[in-house]
Formats: structure tokens, sequence, C-alpha cells
């Protein structure tokens, strides 16, 4: 008889036994069938229930499911780095086990009322033997209880403030579950302290689209295909000392053409135009052109320096400019 026919057989004699029915006495399929369906509270709630159920309930294929329905779309490749150096970093490995309990018990608590779950947790030995640092729950409910900062990036940074509209800045993120909204936290700019955010809301956030840094030079590699009316990000700063934004626009016509789709030859100069159609007409910041060929910063201290540019291919990215643009036209 196979090992699974044996299990099977052993749990079917316990319940015939006894005349009771234990979750734990369910075939295997179907009581990881029932936990795939709870939420991460039902998760911790059932972890507390004894070893067996911790060990199940912990297990990274549950959570991954989760991280991806509630997380994928801020957390990119950028925070999963900062996470495998935030478990490195902890040499004392008790501080982050002492955050995951924590975490765990805030989850449940909003379930249970603390009285029943202490004992529960004292019965199964949950306290002592906790979550493997490295594990997805272990993320999860770093992220859930705002014990992990992310780096991400935010969408009109400030609150939507006039300067930083159809921007995206590079942050530092946790989250509040009290509220579902995050606070970031924004590289310094100069002499100019870190900016703190409160109540930063989803729809505002992104997983940054490439592994540039804010201060340096995003390589372009999408000029020589770039033509009037593609939806393009370029990378701006106020000077030199300040880290770079990524800023929406497209590209324009050339002012020798008259914009027919006949005529233009504008994607066969060197120079691409790109407009940012935000801001009035005759505002400085309204057109820049960029060398196609031979692009590097370009600008000065007055009216800021322009970096590297990605083009836009997805519609929900630029769906996501849209829903973003003000209300009013910029000066």
């Amino acid at each position: 008889m196979s090992m699974k026919k044996k299990a099977l057989s052993s749990k079917v004699e316990n319940v015939e036994a006894t005349g009771e029915i234990c979750v734990l006495d369910l075939p295997d399929l179907i009581l990881d069938s029932i936990l795939e369906r709870l939420p991460p509270d039902g998760l911790c709630k059932m972890a507390s229930v004894c070893t067996a159920m911790r060990d199940r309930c912990t297990c990274d294929r549950l959570w991954e499911r989760h991280m991806k329905r509630k997380w994928d779309r801020v957390i990119g490749p950028a925070a999963f780095t900062e996470w495998q150096l935030h478990i490195v970093s902890r040499k004392d490995s008790g501080f982050l086990e002492r955050s995951q309990r924590r975490g765990l018990m805030r989850s449940l608590s909003r379930l249970w009322p603390l009285s029943l779950i202490v004992p529960n947790f004292e019965n199964t030995g949950l306290r002592k033997s906790s979550l493997p640092v490295h594990s997805v729950m272990s993320c999860y409910l770093a992220l859930e209880t705002g014990k992990f900062w992310f780096p991400a990036q935010v969408y009109n940074r400030e609150n939507g403030h006039v300067g930083f509209m159809l921007s995206c800045y590079d942050a530092e993120l946790c989250y509040d579950s009290c509220t579902d909204t995050f606070q970031a936290r924004y590289p310094p700019h100069g002499r100019r302290a870190v900016a703190v955010e409160n109540g930063v809301t989803w729809d505002r956030l992104r997983a940054p689209p490439n592994d540039t840094t804010p201060h340096d030079l995003h390589l372009s590699e999408c000029l020589n295909e770039l033509r009037p009316g593609d939806n393009i990000e370029i990378q701006w700063r106020r000077n030199k000392e300040f880290p770079y934004g990524w800023w929406y626009g497209v590209v324009g016509h050339l002012e020798l053409c008259d914009g027919s789709d006949n005529y233009c030859r504008c994607h066969e100069s060197d120079m691409v135009v790109l407009e940012f159609n935000q801001y009035t007409r005759g505002s400085r910041w309204r057109r820049t052109s960029v060398h196609r060929k031979d692009h590097r910063e370009e600008g000065n201290e007055a009216d800021g320096f322009y970096g590297g540019i990605r083009k836009l291919h997805s519609n929900d990215e630029i769906s996501m400019w849209r829903q973003l643009w003000p209300a009013e036209v910029l000066e």
C-alpha cells in the first residue's frame, strides 16, 4: 500500500474510532483547497490552532497568492532586493522574529479577542518557533504591519503639489493598514531635508519600471524609433544636486512641419521635439528638444536638466497618466 493510501486509511480509521471529524483528518487535497480560499487573517487564525496547521498555513505557496493579489502592482525587483538586504542586515534575528509575532498577533486581534489568542499561541509554541525570515509570509506581514519600508514610485508627489503635476518620483514607502494608505519618504533635494507625505493612496503608486536609481542617467534606447504622437517619460531634475523624477510627455512635430502624415519627416531629423501639454502655450516648460543620436543630460540651472527617455508601450501606463491630467492648464 502506498504511503498516501496508508495516511488516508489512518485518517478514516481515526474518524471511525472517535466518531468526530477533525480538520486534520480531511484528505490533503481537500484541506489544501480549503486553506487556499482563506484570506491572510484566516490563515493566521488557523496557524494558531496547532503545530501541524502552523506548518501548513505558513507555506510559501499559500502566501505567494496573497502577495501577488495585494502587492504585485507596487512591489517590484527593487523592493525584493531591498527585502533581502533587510533580512541580511538583521544580525539579531530575534528582532525580526519579534516584529513578525507582533504583526501576526495584530492580524489575529482583528478577528479574536486578545484573551482567546494568547493561550492558543502559547499552546502551539508559535511564539517560540517563529517563521523563517526569508518566507513569503514574513515578507507579507512585514509589509502589512509597516515594519518594512520598500522602494516604489509616487505619482504627483506631495499631495499633488502644482510643481510636481504629471511626474513620478522615487520614494521609500510604509503601509498603514488602519487607513489603507502609505507614508512616503522622498530623497533629499540638495540641502532640503527628506520630504515626508502621509495618506498616499494605492492608485498613486507603481513599482519602478526599470532599475535606474534617482540620481543616475537612464540609458535611452528608444530614441531612433520615436515619432510624433508617441507617449514618453523623461527624467528631469531642477539642478544636479536633485534626484531625477519621471515626467510624462509626447513626441511633437518640428516647427517647420505642418503635422501632415503624408509630408511629416520629423522621425528622420536628428532632433526630437518633446511636448508637455499640461502647460499653457508659451510656457518655458511646454516644449524642449533633445538630440536623437547623441543624447546626454541636457539643460541649465534656469530650466532644469533633462535626462533619459523611455517610450511607453503599455496602454495601462498611458491611461494612468491621462487619469492624472490636471483639471486646469499649468503656467
